[in-house]
C-alpha cells in the first residue's frame, strides 16, 4: 500500500516580513524611509498617500533587519514629529500584495538586492498650495546648481519639490526655498538627506514632462558655393557726375563817385574870421 502524500509547504523567500509606517507629510516619509534602508538590510517597496497629507512606506526583509529598521524609523519620524502608526508583518501572505505597492521591478528587486551607488543628494520641500511650491522651486533652482527631479501632491493641497544635486547645493537651495514658500503661503516640512541610496531614488516620482529626443540633423549647405579666394577685378575710378547749375547774373553795385575838393580862394581867410 502506498503512503499517502503529505503536501509540503513551499519554502519562503529571505524577504518574508513587511514594515509598514505612516508620517504626516511626503518628505518626513521619504527620510524615515532613508534611516531605514541605511539601518538593515532591507529593500523599499514604495509609498501609499492615503490623503490628507499621510504617506506610507512599504519595506521588505528578513524579520530580524525589518525589526532593526522599524526601529530606526520610529525614532526619526518622531525626531521629525510627524509620526503616525506603523506595524509588523512577519509572514504576509501573497494575496496582500494585491492592497500594497509593490511594482514588478521592486519585487523582483526584493529577490536579488545588489549593492548600492552613492547619487548625490536629494532636498524635499512641502507645501500647502500649489503657487508657494512653484516659487520655491523657481528660488530653489536660481540659488543653487540643483536639479528639479519632480513633485508629489498628498491631499488637503500639499505639494512637494524634490531636487537633486550636492550636498551643498541642496542645503543652500532648500533654505532659500523655505523663505520664499513662506513668503508665497505656507511652509509645511523639508528634508535634506545626504546620500540617498538607489532603492530610495527608484521610489521616487520621476518628471512627467521630458524633452524629446530629436536626432541631429546634418547641416544643408548649398550646392554651390561662390569662390572668393580669387578677388574680382576692380573696375577704374569714374568720376563723379555732379548735376549743372543754371548761371544767374549777380548785379554789382557801382562804386560811389569820389568827391572832388573846393578850391579856396585868397581872401576866403577874410570870410571866415567874418563869421
Amino acid at each position: 500500500m502506498n503512503a499517502p502524500l503529505v503536501r509540503r509547504p513551499a519554502p519562503r523567500r529571505s524577504g518574508d516580513a513587511l514594515a509598514v509606517i505612516c508620517t504626516g507629510s511626503f518628505p518626513a516619509i521619504v527620510g524615515t524611509a532613508d534611516m531605514m534602508l541605511k539601518s538593515a538590510d532591507v529593500t523599499l517597496i514604495g509609498y501609499e498617500k492615503t490623503g490628507s497629507g499621510l504617506c506610507t512606506a512599504v519595506l521588505r526583509g528578513n524579520y530580524a533587519d525589518i525589526k532593526l529598521a522599524l526601529e530606526a524609523g520610529i525614532a526619526t519620524a518622531r525626531q521629525f514629529e510627524q509620526y503616525v502608526s506603523s506595524t509588523v508583518l512577519p509572514r504576509p501572505m501573497p494575496n496582500l500584495e494585491a492592497v500594497l505597492p509593490i511594482s514588478k521591478r521592486l519585487a523582483e528587486a526584493a529577490d536579488q538586492p545588489g549593492a548600492h551607488r552613492n547619487v548625490g543628494a536629494i532636498g524635499l520641500l512641502e507645501t500647502r498650495g500649489f503657487p508657494a511650491m512653484v516659487g520655491a522651486a523657481d528660488a530653489m533652482l536660481k540659488s543653487a546648481n540643483v536639479k528639479l527631479i519632480s513633485y508629489e501632491t498628498t491631499g488637503s493641497g500639499l505639494v512637494t519639490a524634490i531636487v537633486q544635486g550636492t550636498v551643498a547645493n541642496v542645503t543652500v537651495a532648500v533654505e532659500t526655498g523655505m523663505y520664499e514658500a513662506e513668503r508665497i503661503g505656507e511652509l509645511h516640512a523639508i528634508m535634506v538627506i545626504p546620500r540617498p541610496l538607489d532603492d530610495l531614488m527608484d521610489s521616487l516620482p520621476q518628471a512627467a514632462l521630458q524633452m524629446p529626443e530629436t536626432s541631429a540633423q546634418p547641416l544643408q549647405l548649398p550646392l554651390k558655393v561662390k569662390d572668393r579666394s580669387v578677388a574680382p577685378a576692380e573696375a577704374p575710378p569714374q568720376p563723379l557726375q555732379l548735376p549743372e547749375f543754371e548761371k544767374v547774373p549777380v548785379a554789382v553795385p557801382e562804386a560811389p563817385p569820389e568827391r572832388q575838393a573846393i578850391p579856396l580862394r585868397p581872401d576866403s581867410t577874410d570870410d571866415i574870421s567874418r563869421l
